[in-house]
């Protein structure tokens, strides 16, 4: 059921409020999948590079051990990244804020479970006319 003028203009109106707010923004930020993927990936590439002195380090003094620990740091973090990759990628994240279009509720089809939001509109949209 499409929302009324009147019901779209407050919406929107929310929408604006809320945007307006930096306390609101940042806690949206923080609670964004794809702002902790990136940091993830940033923190993964850091301990590449420090996996990579030590590997040249413990070459260059020539110590063994020294050389294969950094090999394995940087093995360890590469294998972090792919792993923060495709959790990134994964179909069940959900971005708080983003695009203002609304979504089709999946249903069973999908071959997953309706999320929480999508049983609250399915919810709305069968609620008798009466009750408004």
């Amino acid at each position: 059921m499409p929302l009324s003028e009147h019901e779209q203009r407050l919406f929107e109106q929310i929408e604006r409020s809320l945007a307006e707010d930096p306390k609101f923004a940042s806690a949206v930020r923080a609670s964004d999948p794809r702002f902790h993927a990136r940091r993830r990936l940033l923190v993964a590439a850091g301990v590449v590079i420090v996996g990579l002195a030590l590997l040249v380090y413990g070459a260059v003094i020539k110590t063994p051990p020294l050389a294969v620990a950094g090999f394995v740091v940087m093995l360890a973090a590469l294998g972090y990244a792919v792993q923060s990759q495709r959790r990134a990628q994964s179909p069940d994240l959900h971005v708080v804020g983003g695009t203002t279009s609304r979504r089709r509720p999946r249903g069973r089809s999908g071959g997953r479970r309706p999320s929480f939001l999508d049983r609250l509109e399915d919810r709305w949209r069968q609620r008798p006319e009466g009750h408004r």
